[in-house]
């Protein structure tokens, strides 16, 4: 669950303030084709993440390094950014989200091995998408503008980030815990401003705007997996 904060960091423009005055919502043909494409992208992107994922597991692939798998990352993060205004972009986002779908194989094959594991991951996968429609209506359906939320949510990130690597290295299940918890409120919240920021105008890159969606129901989704197996006493 590492580095949204990077993602928002390379955003183009990330939000911006309402353009009439009371907070109205500035809405139009462009914001309405820069959501469309942003989920019929998404949408896309899941479905390369899930072959790689099914994948992965399908051949027994092992638990990948963790700096391996995040240095690979960041090196698809940044090719994605450079080539956010080009058709090469796309097929960026395809790697980025084929690679966490394929380091995510053997993570749930790890699950499928304690008791009940499955139906911890289908618990998991369902929580995600509840969330993500959830959070996703509310932006679309109250159009209210929550870019007020960005320092909040880029400092919580930091602060989880950091946390997590400190739970890690000196092996804190506490901690762990509480990161994962963290996570979820703030890849929530996170799916919530990112939708907010289409509709208000504030982000016209659809390509960047998969990405932080993605990335966000890739951490929700590891981070509801950790909670709920700690819950049935798996952890």
């Amino acid at each position: 669950m590492f580095c949204e904060r990077l993602i928002m960091r390379n955003q183009p423009n990330p939000y911006v303030a309402p353009h009439a005055s009371g907070g109205a919502v500035v809405t139009g043909e462009r914001a309405a084709q820069v959501l469309k494409n942003t989920y019929m992208l998404l949408g896309l992107s899941l479905i390369v993440a899930t072959g790689a994922s099914l994948f992965a597991m399908s051949t027994g692939m092992g638990y990948m390094s963790p700096i391996l798998t995040i240095v690979v990352y960041f090196g698809l993060l940044f090719a994605t950014s450079k080539l956010r205004n080009s058709a090469w972009g796309i097929l960026a986002v395809f790697g980025l989200t084929g690679w966490l779908g394929f380091t995510t194989g053997p993570i749930i094959n790890m699950y499928a091995q304690i008791p009940g594991g499955m139906e911890i991951v289908s618990l998991a996968l369902g929580g995600t998408a509840t969330i993500f429609v959830a959070m996703s209506a509310i932006a679309l359906v109250t159009r209210k503008d929550f870019s007020f939320l960005t320092n909040f949510i880029m400092v919580g990130i930091l602060v989880a980030f950091v946390a997590s690597l400190a739970a890690f290295f000196f092996n804190i299940p506490a901690l762990a815990l509480a990161v994962s918890a963290a996570f979820v409120l703030l890849s929530s919240l996170l799916i919530m401003w990112q939708t907010s920021a289409i509709i208000h105008g504030g982000e016209t890159n659809y390509i960047m705007a998969t990405v932080t969606l993605f990335v966000s129901i890739y951490n929700l989704f590891l981070s509801l997996l950790h909670l709920l197996t700690a819950l049935t006493g798996n952890d």
